[in-house]
């Protein structure tokens, strides 16, 4: 099993947050930093929610890929969830 290095990391999420951007509708709104961002925020708690369901700590480029994409697009729900409900003035 090869691990990720932080470039790795970043790559992944980076295209993962892109991606995560376009299914939630959010890509008009970001830039290519917080697509890079969400990526990794989204890894962190795609990876922690999947080690919790799974029991599963790691695994290749495209687990690692799949579980950063699901990770942020529940993190850009969550953020628009917070952020929608506000009323415009």
């Amino acid at each position: 099993m090869v691990e990720l290095s932080w470039i790795g990391w970043i790559i992944i999420g980076g295209i993962a947050g892109w991606i995560a951007s376009k299914i939630m509708k959010t890509d008009a709104q970001q830039g290519i930093i917080l697509n890079v961002v969400v990526g990794v925020v989204g890894g962190l708690l795609g990876g922690f929610l999947a080690s919790a369901i799974f029991g599963r700590d790691g695994g290749g480029w495209i687990y690692s890929f799949i579980v950063c994409l699901i990770g942020a697009c529940i993190l850009l729900f969550i953020v628009k969830a917070v952020t929608g409900r506000r009323s415009r003035v």
